[in-house]
């Protein structure tokens, strides 16, 4: 899978996922435009990238910054030819009645809202080239396996990951004849510094943290970030011509029990 002269918009591209991500569509030939709010962060793996890139760093909670950053990928290098809509965040573990309304309110702003905003900066520009040149292009959308099944103590999470599910396939399904492929990648646990954060600050201890959070997985661990990131890259590749709608499941098989 070759990304030679496209132009890949990252959000949340600074740690996690998105910073692999963006190595990976670097070594692959891409542009990349990243954004995170994290600045200190985002700067550094700007450097660090062997590859043509700009970086902004910004708030996916606003509206108007999406639309600064597809002006963004336009002004620097013509084109936008996929976005990874990647920027999210968790609910501490908690039942309902003890998740705190704000940051419920917050969890939705980011991680369902934050997916809406960028899509609906970057669709316009990728059909109005596909109308004009015939050029497709794709969106990746980060959900969860949260968002296919339910989670209990992550119940606000599961709830925006739903909604970024249903975005995915209710975008797919208006922009499937205009040349805009749109997927949501659906990982599990992985092996990120969130995770690994969560984990060291287990009161049970790392080691019966991690096996709670592995004992409903059928291949009985966590996953490993590469794994994610080629579904991703598979995602928005153009060698993957004839999906969309679709949610790939990078889970250990969690979603088929």
């Amino acid at each position: 899978m070759r990304f030679d002269g496209k132009t890949v918009l990252i959000t949340g591209a600074a740690g996690g996922f998105g910073a692999r991500t963006a190595e990976m569509f670097a070594e692959r030939g891409a542009r990349l435009v990243l954004t995170d709010i994290d600045r200190a962060a985002l700067d550094a793996l700007s450097i660090d990238l062997q590859a043509d890139n700009v970086a902004l760093a910004g708030d996916v909670r606003d509206p108007a910054f999406h639309d600064n950053l597809v002006d963004l990928a336009l002004a620097e290098f013509g084109a936008l030819d996929v976005a990874i809509n990647n920027a999210g965040i968790v609910s501490p573990m908690q039942r309902i009645p003890d998740t705190d309304p704000e940051f419920a309110r917050r969890v939705v702003e980011v991680d369902l809202l934050g997916v809406f905003y960028a899509m609906q900066a970057q669709l316009p520009v990728m059909a109005s080239r596909f109308a004009e040149e015939g050029t497709p292009a794709a969106i990746v959308n980060i959900a969860s396996a949260a968002g296919l099944v339910g989670s209990p103590f992550l119940a606000i999470y599961a709830a925006a990951k739903h909604g970024v599910v249903g975005l995915t396939r209710s975008a797919a399904a208006e922009y499937g004849r205009m040349g805009v492929r749109i997927n949501a990648v659906c990982p599990s646990f992985a092996n990120t510094a969130m995770l690994n954060d969560y984990l060291a600050a287990s009161p049970k201890g790392r080691e019966a943290a991690e096996h709670a959070l592995t004992r409903g997985i059928p291949m009985g661990r966590i996953g490993q970030v590469d794994e994610v990131v080629q579904a991703i890259l598979f995602a928005a590749s153009a060698e993957n011509s004839f999906m969309t709608g679709e949610t790939l499941s990078v889970d250990g098989g969690l979603a088929a029990v």
